[in-house]
């Protein structure tokens, strides 16, 4: 009885034991399905990442040098296509000879320094003009009947002056306000005009009181020959009062003098 029990419960030992090595094999097996899974898993999440993740950006050399802006030149400063003007140094606007509708790029470096570039000029003509100033003291450029401003740095920088004779640049296709002078062509062009103008009208006064001297003389001269003639006139008077005879014939030839001499133009 005893070893029949003891066989039960051997058998029954023997049945667990399979039980728990079984169970443990599905733990081992799950758990190395478990793996699979998650490497499997792991690998597409890499995948959908790579193609959805954003490229990191490289930095260019734009963004080393500082932010870059760029925009058009009204003459004076540059209008940003944000809308904001940026102050553009007259000494390189006027040794570039920038004209209104230049397209510029700016870049302003870490430190804060501006640099410009001409990216876009426009089509440019030529005009020959004549330096002058308006009522405010602003330098201007006198061409085709209109008045261009132009930089004082521009005028500094050729030593022009009120009345030289400058070769000035402008937008061809385009009316402007401002132009550039291109070069000095001839210093004192107007003052030269105006001076022999002057020297014209001086010599045209200076001409009239000659021509009415010239008068006076001619007057004074015939006076002089109304007295001569009036006093010969009353020596060859005779006792009755009239005129000789031989005196009518002498004096007959200078009154035809007189009156030549009296149809002539008063020059």
């Amino acid at each position: 009885m005893s070893n029949n029990k003891k066989k039960k419960n051997s058998k029954e030992n023997d049945q667990e034991l399979q039980k728990i090595a079984a169970i443990r094999e599905m733990i081992t097996n799950a758990e190395r399905t478990i793996a699979s899974a998650r490497a499997m898993l792991a690998q597409i999440e890499v995948r959908s990442v790579k193609k959805t993740a954003p490229k990191p950006k490289v930095p260019s050399s734009s963004d080393e040098e500082g932010e870059i802006i760029e925009g058009v030149f009204d003459g004076q400063v540059m209008i940003g296509t944000d809308g904001k003007q940026y102050p553009v140094p007259a000494n390189y606007a006027s040794k570039s000879k920038l004209v209104e509708g230049d397209m510029l790029k700016l870049t302003i470096t870490p430190d804060g320094s501006f640099i410009y570039k001409q990216i876009g000029p426009v089509e440019r003509k030529r005009l020959i003009g004549i330096v002058s100033q308006d009522d405010l003291g602003n330098y201007v450029v006198l061409a085709e009947g209109k008045a261009y401003r132009v930089l004082l740095a521009s005028v500094t920088y050729f030593k022009a002056e009120p009345g030289d004779e400058v070769t000035l640049v402008v937008p061809r296709n385009s009316e402007s306000v401002w132009g550039a002078i291109e070069n000095l062509v001839k210093k004192g062009a107007e003052k030269a005009i105006f001076n022999s103008e002057d020297t014209r009208e001086k010599n045209k006064e200076e001409s009239i009181p000659e021509a009415s001297n010239q008068r006076d003389y001619r007057d004074l001269d015939d006076k002089k020959e109304e007295e001569r003639i009036v006093k010969r006139t009353e020596d060859k008077l005779g006792p009755d009062g009239k005129l000789e005879s031989d005196f009518i014939d002498e004096w007959t030839p200078e009154l035809e003098k007189l009156r030549e001499e009296a149809s002539k133009p008063i020059t």
